[in-house]
């Protein structure tokens, strides 16, 4: 065990760093007490507060840092023993943008290190940006895997988003799509947030059957699209719901979560 977490770096939900101590005494802390001898140590308490523009804050007790400095720091920590594997749980949670941006960044400098991440988030646009592996996770339930294009190819190549002129049509309108049988045609999803159907498509002469089923219904339409699928597009066609988002109160083990 004392070998492994040698090897594996960990970033929680949440920092866990030592609020009374400065920056960089808490990574020498953590150097030291992964072994690390102590001028190796120093040398990379001073790399990573420099690499995570910390610096400057370096003799400052933790507890003055603000949210996305305290993030850094607490990443920067799980990095100081040079792990082979980082483990990094919703990192940019309540991040601002501009921070959020800044720790993708490093995400990607590590995996251009060598370093094998292994990340949750309920960011779809997070997941798009860094994953080369997703693993979709519903309600505790693996619902899919892949790359990310294999994923998309699972729900059509391109999405059609259809809003009828009534709300009231949503469900039957769905109902009657898929009851068509259509070959190839993935089933279609009712997004109540957008008052449109979404239906993945593979060709255009499913484009043209289903536009066609729907003027034979009699169906007055407000606005219809065409568009490549979203990952969230991907994650409500797999999953027939949006995912939440971090500031959901759902429990823990029903949670919506993409594993990069």
């Amino acid at each position: 065990p004392r070998q492994l977490r040698r090897v594996i770096g960990l970033t929680g939900q949440y920092a866990s760093v030592d609020e009374k101590l400065p920056g960089w005494e808490n990574l020498y802390m953590i150097g030291r007490l992964l072994d690390l001898p102590r001028k190796e140590a120093r040398a990379r308490a001073d790399e990573l507060l420099e690499r995570f523009s910390l610096t400057e804050a370096a003799k400052r007790p933790a507890a003055t840092y603000s949210g996305g400095m305290r993030r850094r720091l607490d990443l920067a920590a799980s990095m100081i023993g040079r792990p082979a594997v980082l483990f990094l749980d919703e990192p940019t949670t309540g991040l601002d943008p501009r921070t959020r941006n800044e720790v993708w960044d490093e995400v990607k400098a590590m995996v251009g290190d060598g370093v094998t991440v292994l990340l949750t988030t309920q960011y779809m646009e997070e997941a798009e940006q860094l994953a080369s592996e997703l693993t979709v996770v519903d309600r505790g339930r693996v619902v899919a895997d892949g790359r990310i294009d294999e994923l998309k190819a699972k729900v059509g190549g391109r999405t059609l988003r259809i809003r009828p002129a009534e709300a009231t049509q949503l469900r039957p309108l769905a109902g009657h799509l898929d009851d068509l049988g259509l070959t190839g045609l993935a089933s279609t999803t009712v997004d109540t947030d957008t008052g449109t159907l979404l239906v993945p498509i593979l060709s255009d002469e499913q484009l043209t059957a289903v536009v066609g089923a729907l003027t034979a219904r009699g169906v007055t339409l407000a606005a219809i699209t065409t568009e490549l699928p979203s990952l969230d597009e991907v994650f409500l066609s797999l999953t027939g719901h949006r995912a939440s988002t971090p500031q959901d109160t759902v429990p823990a083990q029903d949670r919506e979560e993409v594993a990069v």
